[in-house]
């Protein structure tokens, strides 16, 4: 099907991977339309092209703070603001939000990497995170990482089952940001990073 949702028609030209490329013409616009067998296969390819930005999200129940470094995240409305997370279910983190009210999203810039690894390649039911770097108490007792320079606490509107993971929609309650944001780490540069927890 094309992007218009009609079938596409025309010659057949030559394609790698499986792929076959219609090429269909409408008037004087050309039109290409890629037919894959095997759509999951087309998006992880398509997916692997792509460098998200990386979040560190932590949260905090009955005391005990919790965080990991996320890759499924969005904002989802402008007005009212909404932000979208995407805690896997084998987390420790994805556990104590369970019963949390808020989440707090952190922004990190590149040279705060090593934090972006300790929150990604290390899970919380074994090691104690929080104690091997700098944070404080924030608003709605949320453990607010000192290194980041732009972070917001949200508080959870909804949580809603999206596959492997579990979507938390918050509303945005209190953060703060600088005038400027210098490179961000994004999940190239984390690719290497062994997940405290397999997705």
């Amino acid at each position: 099907m094309t992007c218009s949702g009609t079938r596409p028609s025309g010659r057949e030209t030559p394609a790698r991977h499986g792929q076959r490329h219609v090429s269909n013409t409408a008037g004087t616009a050309t039109h290409t339309a890629m037919v894959e067998a095997d759509g999951s296969a087309a998006f992880d390819d398509l997916v692997s092209l792509l460098d998200y930005p990386m979040f560190i999200v932590t949260t905090a129940s009955d005391g005990h703070p919790a965080g990991c470094l996320v890759g499924f995240t969005s904002q989802t409305s402008i007005n009212p603001p909404r932000f979208l997370v995407g805690l896997s279910r084998k987390n420790h983190t994805f556990g104590v939000a369970q019963s949390a009210d808020h989440l707090a999203v952190h922004v990190l810039p590149r040279e705060e990497l090593p934090l972006a690894r300790l929150f990604g390649g290390t899970t919380g039911d074994t090691s104690d995170k929080f104690a091997q770097c700098e944070w404080h108490t924030g608003p709605q007792g949320m453990p607010i990482l000192d290194a980041a320079p732009a972070w917001f606490v949200g508080r959870v509107l909804r949580r809603f089952d999206v596959g492997d993971h579990v979507g938390h929609l918050v509303e945005p309650v209190a953060g703060t940001a600088p005038d400027t944001l210098g490179e961000l780490i994004s999940f190239s540069d984390v690719r290497d990073v062994s997940p405290g927890h397999n997705a």
